[in-house]
C-alpha cells in the first residue's frame, strides 16, 4: 500500500466525534450534525499549509502588515452525493471558496464509477482543489473524479475523506500517486460488497435518511 501521501488526522476532538458518528443508533439529524462538525475540524487540518500573503491593515493603534489567505483560489470539489455532507462544514471555515461538483454512482455489479455530472469554476489552473468524499472504499469513484478533475489542470489537488480502506488507498494511489489523501481513519478492510469495515455504513444513506 502507498503510505507516503496518506495523512491521518489524529486530533482528539476529531477522533471523539468520529467515534460518535460510527454508532449505528445515531439519528439522521445527529449524523448530519456530527458530520458537519467533523468537516469543520478537517478543514482546519487540510488547510494547515495553505499559502498566505501579506496585506496592509489598520489596527486601532497603528498600521501593520498581516497575513491573509485567498479563499477564492480554493475549490471544494464535491463527489455527489455523500460529499455534500462535508461541504457546509468546510465552507464555514473557508467561506470564500468556490465549489465544483462531480456526479458519480457506483455500478452495483462492477463496483466501477459511472459519471453523470461535472461542473467546475472557471480558471481552474489558478486554483487549489480539495476533493470531498466521506468514504474511500474501493477507490474507484475518487480515482475517476480526480482523473476528470486533472483535465481542468488545477494548481494542486488533494483528497479529503472521513474513512479510508487499505484497498481504496492502494487503488487510488495506483492511479494518482501525486495526490495526497487526508483522512480521519484508515479502517481494516472492505467486505464482499465493497463497504468499509468496521466503517459506519453507507454515508449517503445515513446522511439523507435513505436506504
Amino acid at each position: 500500500m502507498t503510505t507516503a501521501a496518506v495523512h491521518v488526522m489524529q486530533h482528539p476532538l476529531l477522533q471523539h466525534k468520529l467515534t460518535l458518528l460510527r454508532r449505528k443508533d445515531v439519528s439522521t439529524m445527529g449524523f448530519r450534525r456530527l458530520l458537519h462538525e467533523i468537516a469543520m475540524l478537517m478543514a482546519y487540518e487540510v488547510t494547515r499549509d495553505m499559502p498566505t500573503q501579506l496585506i496592509t491593515i489598520e489596527t486601532p493603534l497603528e498600521t501593520m502588515q498581516s497575513p491573509v489567505i485567498d479563499g477564492k483560489k480554493t475549490v471544494f470539489v464535491v463527489i455527489m452525493r455523500a460529499g455534500n455532507g462535508l461541504l457546509d462544514g468546510m465552507l464555514e471555515v473557508v467561506p470564500g471558496a468556490r465549489v465544483g461538483h462531480v456526479g458519480l454512482y457506483r455500478d452495483p455489479d462492477t463496483l466501477q464509477a459511472v459519471e453523470y455530472y461535472f461542473k467546475m469554476p472557471q480558471d481552474m489552473h489558478e486554483r487549489d482543489a480539495i476533493v470531498l468524499d466521506p468514504m474511500l472504499a474501493t477507490g474507484n469513484s475518487a480515482a475517476a473524479a480526480v482523473t476528470r478533475l486533472k483535465a481542468e489542470k488545477p494548481r494542486s489537488i488533494r483528497l479529503v475523506c472521513l474513512l479510508a480502506a487499505p484497498e481504496g488507498l492502494q487503488a487510488f494511489h495506483a492511479q494518482h500517486p501525486d495526490v495526497p489523501v487526508h483522512t480521519a481513519a484508515v479502517d481494516r478492510c472492505l467486505n464482499e460488497h465493497g463497504y468499509i469495515l468496521p466503517g459506519l455504513g453507507d454515508a449517503g444513506d445515513r446522511l439523507f435518511g435513505t436506504k
